[in-house]
């Protein structure tokens, strides 16, 4: 049975109803950023949040990142975006570049694409060889469970939009002058992949959703639904986490 699912969000909701929920969210994230921070509350520091994006091109990532930041203050919170490696980067193993990004007690960091690339594009791509993305499975479970049995809490998101909501964003992107620069070849490119893509994605899924890092598909075809529901889910893990540890929330 597929994992990804329907990339219809489950309720119907209007903008203006998505945008005040969004805004109730924002204001319960900022309280929650400030007790994990130490700022407030008991004033101890609190486990590190990292917060992982994946999902399709022009899938509403870089939107659900900008609501997810907009309450916190920059000191509060870092943005790391992630791209194909360097040359350097690629003379070590595949997790080496993503450990200097990771946040320390009290603090958070956002992933804009992650280690998932290696059993996503480097699979689909031909960019790591079978014996490599087959292996990273096992590799990537034991670098999260090493992380979150140190105290780290991991909210992992697979944005989800259906091929013909991609599609009407892509030709938006293309006719909008401030906004060209957002849609490649590549990204063209890869619409023609998505049986391989999703093949991947699917598989990812299934063998990388441990208890300790689950992941979150967020349907995507509606904007306005798809940030509110990320900035919710953050909040609901760091409020597990922290009633489990004792905090009064």
């Amino acid at each position: 049975m597929s994992r990804l699912g329907s990339a219809t969000p489950p309720i119907d909701i209007s903008k203006k109803k998505a945008e005040a929920r969004l805004d109730e969210a924002q204001k319960r994230l900022l309280r929650l950023r400030l007790l994990l921070g130490g700022q407030i509350g008991e004033k101890r520091i609190g486990p590190p949040l990292t917060c992982v994006f994946e999902g399709w091109d022009a899938s509403g990532k870089g939107g659900a990142i900008k609501r997810l930041v907009a309450p916190i203050d920059p000191r509060h919170v870092r943005v790391s975006q992630f791209a194909a490696p360097t040359y350097d980067e690629k003379r070590h193993h595949f997790l080496w570049r993503f450990w200097p990004k990771m946040p320390g007690w009290g603090g958070m960091t956002v992933f804009d694409r992650s280690w998932y690339g290696r059993v996503l594009v480097e699979r689909v791509e031909g960019f790591a060889t079978k014996e490599q993305w087959q292996r990273a499975y096992n590799e990537i479970v034991e670098f999260e469970r090493t992380l979150t049995a140190e105290g780290m809490i991991i909210v992992k998101f697979w944005m989800h939009v259906s091929p013909e909501e991609q599609l009407r964003r892509f030709e938006d992107r293309a006719g909008d002058p401030l906004r060209t620069w957002k849609l490649t070849d590549e990204d063209w490119r890869n619409r023609e992949k998505r049986p391989q893509y999703e093949a991947a994605v699917e598989e990812m899924l299934e063998r990388c959703d441990p208890t300790w890092a689950p992941w979150r598909v967020i349907p995507g075809d509606n904007k306005h639904y798809a940030r509110f529901a990320v900035v919710e889910a953050v909040c609901e893990a760091i409020e597990a986490e922290l009633t489990k540890r004792g905090y009064e929330i």
